[in-house]
């Protein structure tokens, strides 16, 4: 099988040095289809340079390719594009993949951006959705359910450890909510650490005191082995988002779990990310309901978090290992699993 997986205009490079889902993903799935035996093309300019040393990068990209290039890219003979969420609605793109008569795949990173009626068909372009409410968000465009995968450039993963205190890792602003966090690991008497981009100036104010507390230590935004690190480090990952927030791509149950730490995660409803992902041998789920305060999730989520950390380092790495193998998550996007 020959297999495109395709860069697109972003302030990240591919795979990125930290933060950037989607980014990660087509490098996850790029490793995984060369893992699982396919030959891979990596499309586009932004891939790093120093992959061109092991890999075939064509560095340009389907919407700016005129019919030369398009008929030259149409005889490379592609089976399966791996691509943007955005993209195959994008009128110049997508004409220039109906001519490769190849099938595409998306895994759908956004919950709030609609496809057009017949962006996906379910067969030739797939769309692939994460949770059960992704799944009915984009309905119309026949998804298949499929946990994401993620990778860093440097994807190798030591063995698991029992490690100490609690991590947070995310953007850091107040649809994901990290303040709950602080506040449940106060309550345990835990240290907690939070890494992650600050996305939102005005909110890390507003928690001022939570973010400067003793037990709190702010350490910036991480990639590749020293995020691998903060993850392997901590005796249990801490997830928290808002109420109204719907997580789509959801890297950071996958990451957690491949290193080895068991997971915590805040619910305020049903067919959630942290439902599909998680189950009892590899983190709690502390549902709340939305109409609570800030102090009785923070209670809800504490006990979550202590019957997480009684979970040892090295069944849950087997299990992550296993459920976001980036083998398993390719053939699952090449339609064979």
């Amino acid at each position: 099988m020959l297999v495109g997986v395709c860069d697109f205009p972003s302030k990240y490079a591919f795979p990125p040095t930290g933060y950037a889902g989607i980014e990660r993903w087509l490098w996850a799935a790029a490793v995984g289809a060369r893992r699982a035996g396919a030959t891979v093309h990596l499309i586009g300019p932004q891939w790093r340079g120093e992959l061109a040393d092991d890999w075939t990068v064509r560095p340009t990209r389907l919407e700016m390719l005129g019919g030369p290039g398009r008929a030259e890219l149409r005889a490379t003979g592609y089976d399966l594009l791996v691509a943007w969420h955005e993209y195959p609605a994008m009128p110049t793109w997508r004409h220039t993949w109906e001519t490769l008569d190849c099938a595409v795949v998306a895994f759908q990173h956004g919950a709030d951006k609609p496809q057009p009626d017949g962006t996906f068909d379910g067969r030739r372009s797939r769309l692939y959705c994460y949770s059960p409410e992704m799944m009915v968000r984009y309905a119309g465009q026949r998804p298949r359910a499929e946990l994401a995968v993620h990778l860093d450039l440097e994807a190798d993963e030591p063995s698991a450890v029992d490690g100490s205190d609690l991590v947070w890792v995310g953007r850091i602003e107040p649809v994901k909510a990290p303040h709950l966090a602080i506040l449940a690991a106060r309550l345990l008497g835990r240290r907690i650490r939070i890494a992650g981009p600050v996305f939102d100036e005005s909110y890390v104010r507003q928690h001022r005191e939570l973010f400067a507390a003793e037990h709190v230590e702010f350490v910036g935004e991480l990639g590749g082995a020293a995020k691998t690190a903060a993850f392997r480090e901590g005796r249990v990952f801490v997830y928290t988002c808002a109420r109204d927030y719907v997580e789509a791509g959801a890297a950071v149950f996958g990451e957690s779990l491949r290193a080895g730490t068991p997971v915590a995660a805040l619910a305020w409803r049903g067919g959630t990310c942290a439902e599909a992902a998680l189950c009892d041998s590899s983190g709690r789920i502390a549902a709340v309901d939305p109409g609570a305060c800030d102090a009785t999730a923070a209670a809800v989520l504490a006990n979550a978090i202590e019957e997480a950390a009684t979970l040892k380092a090295a069944s849950v790495r087997e299990l992550g290992l296993a459920r976001f193998d980036p083998v398993r998550h390719f053939r699952a996007l090449a339609g064979a699993a």
